[in-house]
């Protein structure tokens, strides 16, 4: 422990020497705002879009006007001799070697297997088998353990429902009576600008597309700028994260990650996912004048390391203190992404306490209380967090996330702990073996029961855990955790950047923290 109560006083000395200073902004070369494409309906069968005031519908590749004039909305569905089907498929690898696509490919087919391939931006996701969406635990267990023995996944294979269109894909677009069938994407231009795919309201135009997979997509089409203005109030909800300049930190880091991923996921017709997959995108309706205001403020503003946009992560609550990228991640280390303290409201220089106090705090709230995603807008609650589960829930909990029947639980042991305190590598030893994890993954393997009795993925990785014992016996009855943060602690910590902001430090300062050796350019205005 006294290590890590080294390292954040280290930090501390070093970052205040850091916070000297006030940064500068570099106007660069100007670009054109760009504009970007959401799914905001990633996969459906059918759509509903439509405009505020009159509207056509077009054609989007031959710019045919197949509606003019409308109010109201417009039905659109699969059409043509496309076949639908949902079905669970095993992921069992994700590539970017062409060479070992095929090879994978050859042999599961060859043993008979349905496959499928998703493409993912630079990777293709290799997915195989095809089991109704009601199969059983026990079928999909047997099969994962089949693929695994026949060389084609790993332990790592995990389920997914997916949604796949077969055959000749068309649009039937149905409007005022009338319906007209294409085989293009089709889009509602507006005069108003403001447009609704299934009934949510957007800037830009609408669109009705097909995806990889076959089946329809809902996207949204729009200037960077107002796809901020939907995103900054739900990645930092003004309320009660109201600092501007904690605002304007939000928005160029959000700005930063939207510019160096477009493209990400081109295959199925757009750039980003509006979830946390991405980045929380709420449309029209999140859209709130503080927010609009640090946008508007910051226009263009990126920020780059050598010239290249960074990788802007972020997360919500640090725990106080980032993480070193790979420490998190299995990636290169990553130069701007180094751990550093986070102070607590309002004292940007104050380091935490060592990790063993944490469980000595009368601060820390109970998992056990959470129903998910009801703490977001809460101000740091989660710096100290703890959560305590019984025999059964332990060998629950694990037992879904290895895929098998642990039984027992008799240990939990933190075996390595990076710089910053987060565990690097856990051991669980139970009644049917012995099973390790690591890094960021072990909030996956390590889940706590919310108030809705369903598990959840732990807050962070900054935690102490122990066993809990019945005196009488000695016998382990449960285990309990300590923890501090939200998040993965990587980049941004954005409640500490809404302390840094309140302490009086301005968004380049901010950011300069987060992301170290960094520059603020103006790429267009």
């Amino acid at each position: 422990m006294r290590e890590v109560f080294r390292y954040f006083l280290i930090a501390a000395i070093v970052s205040a020497l850091v916070l000297q200073g006030i940064g500068e902004v570099n106007v660069s070369a100007q670009e054109q705002e760009p504009t970007i494409r959401i799914g905001v309906v990633p996969t459906a069968e059918n759509l509903v879009i439509g405009a505020e005031g009159k509207f056509n519908v077009i054609d989007k590749e031959t710019g045919d006007v197949l509606f003019e004039n409308l109010q109201g909305t417009v039905e659109v569905e699969l059409g043509g001799t496309a076949i639908v089907k949902t079905n669970y498929r095993l992921q069992a690898a994700s590539t970017t070697s062409e060479s070992f696509k095929e090879d994978w490919l050859q042999r599961a087919e060859a043993a008979g297997y349905a496959t499928y391939v998703e493409e993912f931006g630079e990777f293709d996701r290799l997915l195989i088998g095809e089991f109704p969406a009601d199969a059983g635990w026990s079928e999909r267990a047997a099969f994962k353990e089949e693929i695994i023995a026949a060389g084609l996944g790993g332990n790592d294979a995990y389920w997914r429902v997916v949604t796949v269109g077969e055959g000749q894909k068309a649009l039937n677009v149905t409007a005022e009576g009338r319906t007209v069938t294409v085989t293009n994407a089709v889009q509602v231009v507006a005069a108003s600008e403001l447009v609704s795919i299934n009934g949510k309201p957007y800037r830009g135009l609408a669109e009705a597309g097909f995806n990889n997979s076959g089946t329809i997509a809902g996207i949204n089409e729009l200037k960077m700028e107002e796809y901020l203005y939907g995103v900054v109030p739900h990645e930092l909800p003004p309320n009660p994260y109201g600092e501007l300049e904690a605002q304007k930190s939000q928005a160029i880091a959000a700005r930063t990650y939207a510019m160096s991923n477009m493209g990400k996921r081109s295959a199925d017709g757009y750039d980003l996912l509006p979830t946390t997959s991405d980045q929380v995108y709420g449309g029209y309706a999140a859209e709130h004048p503080i927010s609009i205001q640090a946008i508007n403020g910051t226009k263009g503003i990126v920020a780059t390391y050598d010239g290249e946009l960074i990788t802007a992560v972020y997360h919500s609550t640090s725990g106080g203190a980032t993480a070193n990228n790979e420490d998190v991640w299995n990636s290169s280390a990553t130069d701007y992404l180094r751990g550093t303290h986070v102070a607590q409201k309002g004292n940007s220089l104050k380091y935490v306490p060592a990790l063993d106090v944490y469980k000595n705090s009368d601060e820390g709230e109970s998992l056990r209380k959470v129903k998910k995603g009801d703490f977001e807008a809460d101000w740091s609650r989660y710096y100290r967090w703890n959560f305590e589960w019984t025999a059964e829930e332990m060998s629950e909990v694990l037992s879904l996330y290895y895929n098998t029947e642990v039984g027992e639980v008799y240990e939990i042991n933190v075996l390595e702990r990076s710089s910053s305190g987060r565990v690097a590598e856990i051991e669980f030893v139970t009644e049917n073996g012995t099973f390790y994890e690591y890094k960021d993954r072990i909030r996956w393997a390590l889940q706590y029961i919310n108030a809705n009795g369903d598990p959840a993925v732990l807050l962070s990785t900054l935690f102490i855990i122990e066993p809990v014992t019945d005196e009488s016996t000695g016998k382990v009855t449960g285990f309990k955790t300590n923890g501090g943060g939200w998040g993965h602690g990587v980049g941004m910590s954005q409640v500490g950047a809404v302390g840094m902001a309140e302490a009086g430090y301005t968004y380049d300062v901010i950011l300069k923290h987060f992301y170290k050796g960094i520059e603020l350019e103006t790429r267009y205005q």
